[in-house]
């Protein structure tokens, strides 16, 4: 996988209802993992992600399966920001920042 920011739909398992839930999102491809982020925990796909670390990805048309974590290095953090929206102001914005480890 090349790195850089691309669109990807993030696959969760809902932790209320279990059923599959797709979001497309701005993702960012950094050293063999794939990151989504967020300005606050107030999201549904963040939550389910955390609740169940089973995910999937899905991009350029294939689906990959893959295990979500939130990421706790804030170094590790800022630089994806600064991937995600390189030149913007929200690039130096405190993100919340799950990384997604790819399985297949």
């Amino acid at each position: 996988m090349q790195q850089g920011v691309f669109r990807a739909f993030l696959i969760t398992i809902g932790r209320k209802t279990g059923k599959s839930h797709s979001v497309q999102l701005r993702a960012v491809s950094y050293n063999d993992m794939v990151y989504f982020s967020r300005r606050n925990k107030n999201s549904d796909w963040l939550k389910n992600a955390l609740e169940n670390e089973r995910v999937k990805v899905d991009f350029d048309g294939h689906t990959h399966e893959g295990v979500a974590s939130l990421v706790t290095d804030e170094v590790l953090a800022k630089k994806i920001s600064r991937l995600k929206y390189p030149g913007e102001e929200r690039a130096s914005e405190v993100r919340i920042v799950l990384q997604v480890k790819l399985t297949n």
